[in-house]
């Protein structure tokens, strides 16, 4: 029975990798886009998300059998629960990567009132976030997690300016209010997606610890 539950658990931790480096990629893709008003890989983004929502799925039916036929207890059971919350974080930062696209696509026309660079900036930090939550998971590494969990505050303030600076340039820019909303969402859905990541630390100190820490 240990055998099955630890292949298992395997399989879950590849699908779940799977899973979080094509939502990795497509936010990164979605970034790409928005630099270079690329209308066409922001299409491809929307329609990608379908094989991440279908990968959740798989993995909630693997969660639903081990917990079925296996009897976790203890830390495997922390584990299988965690793992269900993580990959609605991961779902959710892909549903937030077709939000970005769809800025793209609403924006493609304009031309932007100032050079984007802070927005590729946070997205790079954010990417970095995804990426080693999921790298905390799989090691069960409270210390990494509690690293990355603390990077949230660098992607806070990163919006915040980036939220000040917009509304900076909208005083001059009066016409350009609907670029300026897309904007801000853009930096939104990035530190919304930040959030997701430290979820995802959260889980992985309680999988190890079974206690529960905020970020």
């Amino acid at each position: 029975m240990r055998l099955a539950l630890d292949t298992g658990l395997l399989e879950l931790n590849e699908n779940l990798m799977k899973m979080g480096a094509e939502v990795e990629d497509a936010i990164a893709g979605a970034i790409v886009a928005l630099k270079e008003k690329d209308v066409e890989r922001a299409h491809q983004i929307i329609r990608e998300d379908d094989a991440i929502d279908q990968l959740k799925e798989t993995i909630e039916n693997q969660i639903i059998h081990l917990l079925a036929t296996q009897n976790p207890v203890a830390t495997d059971l922390r584990r299988l629960v965690s793992i269900s919350a993580i990959v609605t974080d991961i779902e959710r930062m892909g549903d937030h990567a077709v939000n970005i696209a769809r800025s793209v696509i609403k924006l493609s026309e304009d031309n932007y009132i100032k050079p984007l660079i802070d927005i590729p900036k946070m997205a790079k930090i954010v990417c970095a976030m995804v990426r080693k939550s999921l790298d905390a998971y799989i090691a069960m590494d409270v210390a990494l997690a509690k690293e990355v969990a603390m990077t949230d505050d660098i992607v806070d303030e990163m919006y915040e300016m980036i939220y000040m600076e917009l509304l900076y340039k909208l005083k001059d820019n009066p016409d350009e209010m609907t670029q300026v909303i897309q904007l801000l969402f853009v930096g939104r859905f990035l530190e919304r997606i930040a959030d997701h990541a430290t979820n995802i630390c959260e889980r992985v100190i309680y999988t190890v610890n079974g206690v529960r820490e905020k970020y």
